[in-house]
């Protein structure tokens, strides 16, 4: 959970899990939690997936539970340590577009995966990337993103609670259903989590994949204080809707989108009245209000969206029934399976550019570059037509007949004498950010010193 509004209006109505258990979890889960016994690992909060629909929408979230971070709620069978075998924490660049100072490292890890069965793993982890990146704006922007697979061994095949609650699985990262009492709260335990996601070279974002086909998932959407990754995501990996809630969640972690749900019926839910939201994507402001103050995301009011409709101010949000606006009425970040809203697509592009640089020397700027030398520059590609913008300067002066090229060679630059200043600079002109200061971090520069 983000610190702000998300986290003081969740809190001050979770007086205890068993409460949250009864009033947040909805139609088909439990309506409590069983009585929980001291637990030595702190307690973290999480996001409770949307019971599971076949027809109508299936919202984003029914609730917040707070859960062990060091997983089972309650102690578990003694169950034999897990098969010490050679693919153990084996790691894999599975998706390759460049270094991990310059991209947005994914690190993928399945539970309940037996050595056996880590074929299928891998074929699960491209499944659900593939899932992810048919969605804008990772569409577009995929090759922003490194994705690596840590090869976490199981002792079972499965995953505890499935199918039936008291089903006991010898999981790597002891994921289990019925966390908190609800049957589709998928949750693990985050200190094996990090010690595999420690074996990749870079961690912002992961994503844990459980072996089951049963509707689940939750997101753990605290950054890493240890590993600095932006939060945990866990879905069913055999499960066509759970991979919806792993690309909710990203939402929260990457875009620092709140909820766009509400909790109708609750106590304490039926109206906001505190001060302005924090996150982007919600506020006490109306259409009007907003275009008067030029704030929030007064800049799409009256666009068409992509998930349907018009951008307005729709109430309900942040868990509220009133009191609390979103821009659209059906995003993803209130239903599962639809598409991000336009200030949504908006604020997941600045959360990509938070980790991401467009500009990769590719060659090196620690020395002085000569006639005989090329200046490179690697530039991602973006799916579909637009490209970004690459422009060189020599001193300051636009070198215009180099543009839109990665690659200038010295001897062409007609240098005078002593040492000048070569920089090339790449621009992303998106029309899919409008806030001048998102559109001012869309762009990166490399600069090398070079001499006749």
């Amino acid at each position: 959970m983000r610190p702000g509004l998300r986290r003081s209006v969740v809190t001050a109505a979770l007086a205890t899990t068993a409460v949250l258990a009864a009033l947040a979890a909805g139609p088909g889960s439990a309506a409590a939690a069983d009585p929980q016994p001291p637990q030595p690992h702190r307690q973290v909060q999480v996001e409770i997936p949307g019971p599971e629909s076949d027809t109508g929408e299936t919202l984003a979230g029914s609730g917040h539970a707070l859960v062990p971070s060091n997983g089972q709620a309650k102690p578990a069978p003694h169950l034999s340590a897990p098969a010490a075998v050679a693919a153990d924490g084996q790691v894999t660049k599975m998706i390759d577009h460049g270094s991990t100072a310059d991209r947005l490292d994914v690190v993928i890890v399945g539970d309940g995966y037996t050595a056996d069965q880590l074929a299928q793993f891998h074929a699960d982890a491209k499944e659900k990337w593939g899932e992810v990146t048919g969605v804008e704006p990772y569409t577009t922007y995929q090759n922003l993103f490194n994705v690596w697979t840590v090869d976490a061994v199981s002792a079972q095949s499965g995953i505890s609670g499935d199918p039936a609650k008291g089903d006991v699985k010898n999981t790597a990262l002891g994921a289990y259903f019925w966390c908190d009492g609800v049957e589709r709260l998928l949750c693990v335990d985050q200190d094996k989590v990090d010690s595999y996601v420690a074996k990749a070279p870079q961690a912002d974002l992961v994503i844990v994949l459980a072996n089951s086909a049963k509707y689940g998932g939750a997101g753990y959407n605290e950054p890493s204080k240890t590993l600095g990754y932006e939060g945990i995501s866990t879905a069913s990996a055999g499960n066509a809707k759970s991979g919806q809630v792993a690309i909710h969640e990203t939402g929260h972690s990457l875009g620092k989108l709140a909820d766009e749900y509400a909790y109708p019926g609750t106590p304490g839910y039926e109206h906001y009245s505190g001060p302005e939201a924090a996150q982007s994507n919600i506020s006490v402001l109306s259409a009007d209000q907003m275009t008067a103050q030029r704030t929030k995301w007064y800049r799409w009011l009256g666009e068409t969206s992509p998930d349907g409709g018009t951008v307005g101010a729709y109430e309900g949000g942040g868990y509220y029934v009133t009191g609390l606006n979103r821009p659209t009425d059906g995003s993803i970040m209130r239903v599962l399976g639809k598409p991000f809203n336009l200030p949504g697509v908006e604020a997941m592009i600045a959360g990509f550019y938070r980790h991401a640089s467009i500009a990769t020397p590719g060659t090196s700027t620690d020395r002085t570059l000569r006639s005989y030398d090329i200046a490179r520059v690697t530039v991602p590609r973006l799916a579909g037509a637009r490209q970004l913008t690459v422009r060189w300067y020599l001193d300051g002066r636009e070198l215009k007949r180099f543009a839109g090229r990665t690659a200038v060679p010295v001897w062409g630059l007609g240098l005078g004498r002593g040492s000048h200043a070569l920089t090339v600079r790449v621009t992303d002109s998106t029309p899919s950010v409008r806030d001048p200061e998102i559109a001012a971090g869309l762009r990166g520069a490399v600069e090398w010193e070079v001499r006749r």
